[in-house]
């Protein structure tokens, strides 16, 4: 029976199918609040909440974009749409960017674009998560289409907060 995971480990591989579990959610939740407690005990580089929020992004998209050069590159490589060519690569290139946009989050000086980029490139990525709720591949609850989408639109708000702030 699919269930939802609290776990924070990205996701396992079993027969073919992948569990995916909360853990980017997590990720920005915790990241954000660790973030912002170091904020509140005196690290000025992490005063207020665009501070923490880009922080907990950054830890998201590192997690997220690590994970297309794991276990899971084969599950990712599998969801994106057909009518794209070459899977593989563009499984690189957008881990490449995820990755890359983390680490702008962390430079206030590129922050702000590094989160509109972000932004749009979860845009351009959802056809993905499409696919992925109507392969069946999926276990979890969260695998479906309408979580998928609620999921995308909670980051999305997050990067345009931080793109707007």
């Amino acid at each position: 029976m699919p269930y939802i995971d609290f776990d924070l480990v990205i996701g396992k591989i079993e027969d073919g199918m992948i569990e995916v579990r909360m853990a980017p959610l997590m990720t920005l939740l915790v990241g954000s609040a660790l973030a912002w407690l170091l904020g509140l005990a005196g690290v000025d580089a992490l005063e207020g909440w665009q501070a923490a929020l880009r922080v907990g992004l950054a830890a998201m998209f590192a997690l997220t974009g690590t994970a297309h050069f794991t276990r899971r590159r084969a599950a990712l490589t599998s969801i994106v749409p057909a009518r794209l060519p070459r899977p593989e690569l563009l499984v690189t290139i957008t881990g490449v960017l995820e990755l890359a946009g983390a680490l702008g989050l962390l430079v206030p000086l590129t922050s702000r674009l590094a989160a509109g980029c972000l932004g749009v490139l979860m845009v351009v990525m959802f056809p993905a998560n499409v696919r992925a709720a109507r392969s069946g591949v999926l276990l979890s609850p969260l695998s479906r289409l309408a979580p998928r989408t609620v999921l995308q639109i909670v980051f999305l708000a997050a990067c345009l907060a931080v793109a707007l702030s």
